[in-house]
């Protein structure tokens, strides 16, 4: 068999070669917390896994240029050593652009202000702090052991990420780059094979590998003989922005494409995600709820998700069970009808395994193989141990399903338990930075605050009857205060990317003080020539009962980068007093824009993760002990009229016995009264869930 038919991945560990069948899953390090990492591999290699995958965060790690992080949820030895100590190997995609749904691909926005910079082409500055990084990463590794030549736990690492989604954009210096990429990453030594993903001319030795659902149907396979075939996204569910619904993949359906690559010679296969985990803080990209792949075998508070988890882990030990005719076995393959075929590994001394494929969408299949009968389920494939025994059946689920529950085990209901901070709406006198133009919104808040303010002075020069003001954004939310009123707002979505706002304003006879809030909810992690993006106002007139239209747009407009709670970090307990709060009054507490709402609660009296049911209140952020549990917009509904996601996870690590402090920003108006601290658990039967209706 020539070279590149041969199947399984060789692993070069302590100069020993092996070949081995691998399967792969997704958990990335700071979508979880240190105190989960332990129990997450644990149930990832109990599901029948051999391989962590989990790409590098950039922007995590020098959020300043030169000034690095490596503590906590960042870090990335310690993650490392935890897959290591439970007998796991890694497959570390440095990138170090990594899209991901992550804030700016993973890109720190210190990038964008270095003088000539365009990103992921052949430009020098953004060559030189790629290698840079790069560079560090991979000396990090060598440092602690842990590549595979070193007789440590990483045996692939990615250089760049899906780059053939844009390359064409950048021309000729794409093919170049590409090239330079692969030959920089080579060249750092790590004696281990470098991966890039959905790059059909990715340079040699590079391998390329597949992402997607399909990839036993859509892969061509590898640009060169010598390279094995890899799948290193086969997306469990797939993102979720928010005013979707949830993406349902079916185990079947993951277990079918799975075992059909297997067959076609795959050697690797990564579940992306195995456990999505939560984007904490102002992680995610724009548009992107909080929770990560919630659908994946582990869902996003680390429970197991069934029959999804299960079914693999069962596919996963049929495949093992016949490796060793998979490694060493010569393939054929054989029609057994007009959408049946049968895929077999056979020789003398290995022993023998058949995948028989029925692709019929809709009808069960009597197969014939080898003077047996076999029956197929419509889109299904039978793994045929010794050829002769039909072990697992892709369309055939015998794990029962669970349902997840959230139970409140408290509710924040009392109104004197609460306080209140209404942020404060700056005037265009408040102001230092003044210009006759609208400036672009991140490049005044280098990404270290969702908001910017635009303030301006106007007095109407004659009287303006029914004014209404239209506001044209490329931001994501605008808020509208007139005279510090709320006037109204207005946001877009990730297929509306222009934000087009008309309200009624009420303007008194003299001079009005318009104050416009831009906000973002996370950069953008995809596209080509992402520095060139700009955010913000674009446009900003007032109408006056449609008689005569005044454009304020080059009119004197001042910035305030910011919220004040922000400023003062009102998010952490020791700087609570550093503002007036309101208390004891439920008027104030209610429905309140741009409002800080803040309390304490004790620790619940259960076992397992906990959320908060966020459902009352409308968009903003949350706070737990001055760590931060990612932002919540509960108020954009799906089609069906529901939240993209309502319950918003506090890692158990976040939480004391007593005395937590709860610290809520609140950009539309709620009522905090209805938060309630839900245990979340799974019922683990068909027959409970059947007690439940």
């Amino acid at each position: 068999m020539e070279l590149g038919r041969v199947f399984g991945l060789c692993l070069i560990l302590l100069g020993t070669i092996l070949r081995k069948l691998l399967f792969s899953g997704s958990i990335h390090y700071p979508r979880s917390t240190p105190e989960m990492w332990p129990s997450l591999i644990k149930k990832t290699k109990e599901g029948g896994i051999d391989v962590i995958q989990t790409y590098v965060f950039w922007n995590l790690h020098e959020p300043k240029l030169g000034q690095y992080d490596f503590s906590g949820r960042n870090d990335l030895v310690k993650f490392i050593k935890e897959i290591r100590s439970q007998g796991l190997y890694v497959c570390l995609r440095i990138g170090p652009f990594i899209e991901a749904e992550w804030n700016y691909g993973g890109l720190p926005f210190w990038l964008r202000d270095v003088p000539g910079m365009v990103y992921r082409t052949d430009n020098g500055p953004f060559k030189f702090h790629m290698q840079k990084f790069t560079s560090k990463i991979v000396d990090l590794m060598k440092s602690e052991g842990l590549f595979a030549s070193q007789g440590g736990p990483i045996i692939l690492s990615q250089i760049e990420n899906e780059y053939g989604n844009v390359e064409a954009a950048f021309r000729e210096k794409g093919a170049a780059y590409i090239k330079w990429a692969g030959q920089m990453a080579v060249g750092l030594k790590t004696g281990v094979p470098w991966i890039m993903c959905k790059q059909p001319d990715a340079p040699d030795p590079v391998i390329n590998t597949c992402n997607g659902m399909r990839c036993g149907d859509t892969f061509p396979g590898p640009n060169s003989p010598n390279k094995p075939k890899m799948w290193t996204e086969d997306w469990t569910s797939f993102f979720q922005v928010y005013g979707s619904e949830p993406y349902i993949r079916s185990a079947e359906d993951i277990a079918f494409n799975a075992a059909l690559f297997v067959a076609k010679n795959g050697s690797y296969i990564n579940y992306y995600m195995y456990h999505g985990g939560t984007n904490f803080g102002r992680t995610s990209a724009s548009y992107f709820i909080t929770g990560y792949y919630d659908q994946a075998p582990l869902d996003e508070y680390g429970l197991l998700r069934q029959p999804k988890y299960g079914h693999l882990k069962e596919l996963h030990a049929a495949i093992k069970s016949s490796a060793n005719p998979l490694l060493h076995g010569k393939q054929t393959i054989l029609s057994l009808g007009p959408l049946q075929q049968a895929y077999v590994f056979e020789d003398a001394s290995s022993g023998c395994v058949a995948f028989l494929v029925n692709n019929d969408p809709a009808k069960i299949i009597q197969i014939q193989f080898r003077n047996n009968a076999y029956s197929l389920r419509p889109k299904s494939i039978g793994i045929l141990q010794n050829c002769k025994n039909l072990i697992y059946e892709t369309a055939k689920v015998n794990v029962a399903k669970n349902m997840r529950v959230t139970t409140p085990v408290q509710v924040f209901n009392v109104p004197d338990k609460w306080e209140v901070f209404k942020e404060t709406i700056p005037a265009f006198s408040d102001t230092s930075l003044k210009t006759n133009a609208l400036l672009e919104h991140t490049s005044l808040t280098k990404d270290k605050t969702d908001y910017l303010w635009y303030t301006l002075r106007f007095k109407p020069d004659s009287p303006c009857t029914n004014p209404s003001m239209y506001i044209e954004s490329s931001g994501h939310v605008v808020h509208v205060f007139v005279n510090n009123a709320l006037a109204g707002s207005g946001h877009g979505s990730r297929d509306i990317r222009v934000v087009k706002v008309q309200v009624p304003v009420s303007l008194i006879n003299g001079e009005n003080n318009i104050s416009i809030l831009s906000g973002m909810v996370g950069l953008p992690n995809s596209g080509a020539f992402m520095e060139r993006r700009s955010y913000g106002l674009t446009k900003v007139q007032i109408s006056c009962g449609g008689t005569k239209t005044i454009d304020l747009s080059g009119s004197q407009w001042g910035y305030s980068v910011g919220l004040l709670g922000e400023k003062v970090r009102l998010h952490q307990w020791r700087n609570l007093k550093r503002v007036k709060w309101s208390m004891n009054d439920a008027g104030l507490i209610k429905n309140q824009p741009l409002a800080w709402y803040q309390r304490t609660f004790d620790g619940p009296n259960c076992d397992g993760p906990v959320g908060l049911n966020m459902s009352s209140m409308g968009k903003g952020e949350i706070w737990v002990n001055g760590e931060s549990i990612g932002r919540y917009w509960v108020s954009f509904l799906t089609h069906s009229g529901r939240p993209s996601q309502s319950i918003y996870h506090i890692p158990r690590s976040f939480l004391k016995p007593y005395g937590n402090v709860l610290v809520v920003l609140e950009e539309e108006g709620g009522d905090p009264l209805g938060i309630s601290l839900n245990a979340i658990s799974v019922i683990g039967s068909n027959k409970a869930l059947s007690q439940l209706s």
